[in-house]
C-alpha cells in the first residue's frame, strides 16, 4: 500500500515517524512539503521516504491521503491533487474544523475520512477520533484506524460529535498543561525549589495516568483511595472544590466546543 502525507509540519512529521516505527516501509511513504527548509529537515531524518515539493506529486499511485496542512489550505492542497488522484484513493483529513462535506466537495466520489487527533501524537500518545463520510466503508475506517493507531489510541464517533471530541482531547492537552504549570507555582510557594517541583508534578502526573490506564479502577475510586478522612489530601480537594475547578473544566471543554463549531462553519 502507498501512502502519502500532504505536510510535513510537526502532526504530519509525528504521523511518518509512527508509520515508519509501525513497520511501513519508507519507500512506500511519499510526503510533501512545500517549505524548502522544512521539506530538506524532513529528507534528513526519514531517509528512504520521497519527499517533494508538490502534493500532486506525492499522491501518483497513492491509496491513501492523509491531509495534514492548514486548514485554510486544505482546499488548495486538494485541488492540486485532484487529476492525480486514484479514483478509489482513501482520504484521510487531521486538518482541525474541516467537514466531511467540504473534504467531500474537494474530492468527489471518493472515500474520505475526518480524523482529530491530539498534540500527544508527538509523542506517540495521541487520542484520535475519526469520522467516515458517505463513501468511506467499514475498510475504510479500519484503515484510518490502523495509520493513527501508530501514534495512539482511535474512537469512532459520528461526525455531529467531533466538535465535542475537539473540546475534550482535542484541546485537552493544554488543559494538563495549565495544571501542571499551577502545581509546580504551588509546590515554589510552600518552599519547594522550582526544579524539584517540577520533577515532582511531572512524575506525579505519569504515575497518576498509569493508575487509571494500566489499573481496574475508575478516577473516582482511586481519588477515594487516597482521600483520607480529616487528611491533607481532603483538605486539598476541599479547597479546589470550593473555588470551582469542577465546574472551569466542565466550561472549558463546553466553550471549546462551541468555538469548533464557530470554526468549522464556511462564513468563519
Amino acid at each position: 500500500m502507498q501512502l502519502a502525507l500532504l505536510g510535513g509540519g510537526r502532526m504530519g512529521e509525528a504521523l511518518l515517524a509512527g508509520l515508519l516505527d509501525a513497520g511501513w516501509d519508507a519507500d512506500s511513504l511519499a510526503l510533501a512539503e512545500i517549505e524548502p527548509e522544512r521539506r530538506r529537515l524532513v529528507e534528513e531524518r526519514f531517509r528512504g521516504v520521497r519527499v517533494v515539493p508538490s502534493p500532486a506529486w506525492a499522491v501518483a499511485e497513492s491509496d491513501v491521503v492523509v491531509v495534514a496542512v492548514k486548514p485554510s489550505d486544505v482546499g488548495a492542497a486538494l485541488e492540486q491533487c485532484l487529476t492525480s488522484l486514484k479514483t478509489d484513493a482513501l482520504v484521510l483529513s487531521i486538518a482541525a474544523g474541516v467537514t466531511l462535506a467540504t473534504l467531500e466537495d474537494a474530492v468527489p466520489d471518493r472515500p474520505v475520512v475526518r480524523a482529530m487527533p491530539n498534540t500527544a501524537a508527538l509523542v506517540r500518545k495521541g487520542a484520535a477520533a475519526i469520522a467516515g463520510g458517505r463513501h468511506a466503508t467499514e475498510a475504510h475506517l479500519d484503515e484510518a484506524e490502523r495509520i493513527l493507531g501508530s501514534v495512539g489510541v482511535v474512537v469512532r464517533v459520528p461526525e455531529t460529535l467531533m466538535d465535542a471530541v475537539t473540546g475534550l482531547s482535542g484541546s485537552g492537552p493544554a488543559y494538563v498543561f495549565l495544571v501542571v504549570e499551577a502545581m509546580v507555582e504551588a509546590g515554589v510557594l510552600v518552599g519547594l525549589p522550582r526544579d524539584t517541583a517540577a520533577t515532582l508534578v511531572h512524575q506525579t502526573l505519569v504515575g497518576a495516568a498509569a493508575l487509571i490506564v494500566d489499573g481496574v479502577e475508575g478516577p473516582e475510586a482511586l481519588r477515594a483511595a487516597v482521600t483520607s478522612p480529616g487528611g491533607t489530601t481532603a483538605a486539598g480537594l476541599a479547597r479546589l472544590e470550593a473555588h470551582g475547578v469542577r465546574a472551569a473544566f466542565l466550561e472549558a471543554v463546553e466553550a471549546a466546543t462551541r468555538r469548533s463549531r464557530e470554526l468549522g462553519r464556511p462564513d468563519a
